[in-house]
């Protein structure tokens, strides 16, 4: 292997620890340069409609800024296939050199590629390649804390106020893996936004989950929503209830504002598969065990916020190994959107990650709506394994 000599790849985090948080990720370009003999070593993320793969700039090279980063097209790309297997691909590349592509991905979030020019793609540089990508994962979701470098790398539309608060109030990861579950959730923004919101926790003994959908559109709605999900996440982290989040979500709306939030809060143990939910006015789950797909019919209670005495309640759902859950807003089923047979389109991708499962939910629901959605439309899919082995599950070969 050429540059035996070059950095190792436990000095690699290391390295990149020492290097301002803009410039990390070429000390993993700089890395395999050195190691590897590679050339044209860059870093492709997956812009925030998952639609494009946006290249980010080295430090220091001239003519690549802001406006001029390089574009990709995903649908039907190398890029997008990687991105579904989350396994290298290697093909020729002039004067007997080698391109590879590597899935970068942390638990199952999909942050983009790492793609470069090798002399030769032998096993151990296949490896050291797949290596430097899994570290590369943790390098982007530690250093994006620090810079914007990250965010405006995967920005390939203007960002309304609305939608700028909305996107602060996700988690910053839309997909887990983990020993008992994966999850994969999605939001396909209205033209104006719709209040939508999902977000989730793993704690010692359970998974908690919440999607909910403030009433409205564009600031109004996003406003409303960052009372709701800062009302909820303050009773969770207190280690409060289901139901004392539900209450303080409706008295947080009730005390400082006007408007209504529908909601679904889940608390799911680990050990059991046990699940408590709280519905506040909102879309019944669906739940996919085998080869059927059903609706969970559940107890509706208001939405956080009604203008009336309100009454939350407790009710129970059991998840089996292999279940997938299914969470939706309205904006999956309303107007046009009602077009997508949900059912059929789930049992068709029994099979596939969540993540790509909820893809094509989405891509469904925009094309039904000719890309103009009238709300919108979120997806939280929740494969349940049940495994107590405390070991990850992973799919699809990643092990990022």
């Amino acid at each position: 292997m050429a540059g035996d000599d070059g950095l190792g790849l436990d000095e690699v985090l290391r390295a990149a620890e020492n290097a301002a948080p803009v410039e990390s990720v070429d000390v993993v370009a700089q890395n395999l340069e050195k190691r590897l003999s590679a050339t044209e070593v860059c870093f492709l993320f997956v812009d925030i409609l998952g639609q494009e793969a946006v290249r980010l700039p080295r430090a220091g090279v001239a003519g690549q800024t802001r406006g001029q980063a390089g574009r990709v097209r995903l649908a039907g790309s190398v890029y997008d296939r990687v991105l579904r297997s989350q396994h290298l691909h290697q093909e020729d590349a002039p004067e007997g050199a080698c391109r590879v592509v590597a899935p970068v991905t942390n638990r199952g979030d999909c942050i983009g590629v790492l793609e470069m020019v090798v002399p030769h793609a032998d096993e151990a540089v296949r490896d050291a390649v797949v290596q430097a990508a899994h570290a590369l994962a943790y390098i982007v979701v530690t250093d994006r804390r620090f810079t914007d470098l990250y965010h405006w790398s995967r920005r390939t539309t203007s960002v309304s106020l609305a939608a700028e608060i909305q996107h602060q109030l996700l988690p910053s990861a839309p997909s887990c893996e983990a020993a008992h579950f994966t999850l994969a959730c999605g939001l396909a923004p209205a033209d104006e936004a719709g209040g939508d919101t999902y977000d989730y926790a793993l704690n010692r003994n359970a998974l908690n989950l919440s999607i909910t959908d403030a009433m409205g559109h564009d600031t109004a709605s996003a406003l409303l929503a960052t009372l709701t999900v800062n009302a909820l996440r303050g009773a969770r982290r207190a280690g409060r209830s289901l139901l004392d989040q539900a209450y303080a979500a409706h008295h947080a709306i009730t005390d400082h504002a006007y408007g209504m939030t529908t909601g679904q809060l889940l608390r799911i143990h680990l050990d059991t598969g046990d699940c408590e939910l709280v519905n506040a006015g909102h879309p019944w789950p669906l739940r996919l065990r085998g080869d059927r797909v059903r609706e969970l019919p559940l107890k509706v209670n208001l939405p956080f916020g009604a203008p009336a005495p309100v009454t939350y309640e407790i009710q129970h759902i059991h998840l089996e190994p292999d279940d997938r859950l299914v969470l939706i807003t309205d904006g999956m089923q309303d107007r046009t959107a009602a077009k997508v047979q949900l059912p059929a389109l789930l049992h068709d991708t029994r099979n596939q990650h969540p993540r790509e499962v909820v893809r094509a939910l989405t891509e469904a629901v925009h094309d039904a709506c000719d890309g103009h959605l009238p709300d919108d439309a979120t997806t939280l899919v929740l494969d349940w394994h049940g495994s107590r082995s405390g070991q990850r599950h992973t799919t699809g070969g990643s092990n990022a």
